[in-house]
């Protein structure tokens, strides 16, 4: 019998996978260059899954495929979203939920979501709480998905997010500063546009899920569009991941994420790949991380704040970062309740902070890590989730 009562779903971030491809078992996502995480925490006797959604596609989208995979049903995008970004309101179909019966008030799930895959859980506990009002106007009430009607806060257990870019990332803002923002868009979206379309993908090595763009087909349908007019549909819209990156999108999602959800428990993990030069000067540069690429990004964004930090115009924890998304944003969402992680005081309704973790935002998965300590840091982080578990629901805790 598992630990956990309730299961680990696991959400990936930009351009990554889920278990549902091919490629992960080759090269798993989460657990990467230290073997598949989900056979691990099985052979530790914990429950978890690797869920696939799209790896460009803006966190609305992504949580519309994540409620769909769980509950075992067709996805649908929203009739007012989709008419508003001029793409296909429904896309693949799920014929039945991930587990015996899917979510309800009994069979709770934790999400863990890494990088992107944190906002993804978020806005899918905050749809799952209040729904969508635009969405409950623009349908009828016999064909909305129960997604946007709200009233399930309580089926999420617990949220746990790991190098997550609350409030955006510095990265994104770098690259827009030094005109690096439309050569690498241009690079993504006929990366994706092409590889959308080669055969590997009808054989499930990668999927992109981006049916609703018509770039590959539809499972089951022969329904993508020609290759110009797929590409249009994306890189004109505002329906992608593109758009959550920037402090601007996060500001945005960070208001439609409101009221904050009191019932569930949200921790937060950051890493850090910013160190001291020597002990005896305070002079910091990057560490040498796990992943090359990621010194280089690293080195970057120390590069455009070292002067701000210099001046005292920013505070260290925006200049500290893990290759991708600074400290500060990891940590927490900006203007949400938050306090540092007290193994005696776990709360529900705040955002716990876990220590610093040393790395790259890859160490967090496990690429090109130590296999030993990214074990531990799951193991760890599992045993606490579970004991959140036994801990008395809010109505419980109030009667007292």
């Amino acid at each position: 019998m598992a630990k956990n009562q309730y299961p680990f779903i696991f959400v990936h971030g930009m351009f990554g996978w889920g278990m549902d491809e091919g490629l992960d078992k080759k090269l798993p996502y989460w657990g990467a260059t230290t073997g598949n995480l989900m056979e691990f925490l099985a052979e530790n006797d914990y429950k978890g899954y690797a869920l696939s959604v799209g790896p460009v596609s803006s966190a609305w989208d992504r949580a519309c495929e994540l409620y769909a995979r769980l509950m075992g049903t067709t996805v649908d995008y929203g009739k007012a979203h989709s008419e508003r970004h001029n793409h296909r309101r429904f896309g693949r179909t799920y014929k039945e939920p991930l587990f015996d019966g899917g979510l309800s008030d009994e069979r709770k799930i934790h999400l863990i979501g890494h990088s992107h895959g944190g906002i993804t859980a978020r806005l899918l506990l905050h749809l799952l709480t209040d729904g969508d009002a635009e969405e409950r106007a623009a349908t009828d009430p016999n064909d909305i998905s129960g997604l946007f009607t709200g009233g399930k806060g309580n089926w999420i257990q617990s949220i746990t997010c790991i190098c997550t870019p609350h409030n955006g990332t510095v990265t994104f803002d770098v690259a827009k500063k030094y005109k690096l923002l439309p050569l690498l868009e241009a690079l993504a979206f006929n990366y994706v546009n092409v590889a959308g379309r080669m055969s590997m993908q009808t054989k499930q090595f990668f999927d992109f899920h981006l049916e609703q763009f018509g770039i590959n087909n539809t499972p089951g349908k022969e329904d993508r569009h020609d290759f110009f007019q797929s590409k249009r549909n994306l890189a004109k819209g505002t329906d992608t991941i593109r758009d959550d990156m920037s402090g601007e999108g996060a500001s945005t999602m960070n208001v439609q994420l409101k009221p904050f959800n009191p019932h569930p428990f949200y921790f937060s993990y950051y890493f850090n790949a910013v160190g001291k030069k020597k002990p005896e000067k305070d002079k910091l540069k990057p560490i040498k991380t796990d992943f090359t690429f990621l010194y280089l990004t690293s080195s970057l964004i120390m590069f455009d704040n070292r002067k701000k930090l210099k001046n005292g115009d920013i505070p260290y924890e925006d200049f500290a970062n893990d290759g991708l998304v600074n400290v500060s944003s990891a940590m927490h969402p900006a203007d949400e309740p938050f306090k540092d992680y007290d193994p005696d005081h776990v709360e529900r309704g705040v955002w716990q902070v876990m220590p610093e973790c040393k790395g790259d935002h890859g160490t967090a998965v496990g690429l090109f890590a130590d296999a030993e300590k990214t074990h531990q840091f799951y193991l760890e982080m599992a045993k606490m989730l579970v004991s959140t578990e036994t801990m008395p629901e809010p109505e419980a805790e109030a009667a007292v």
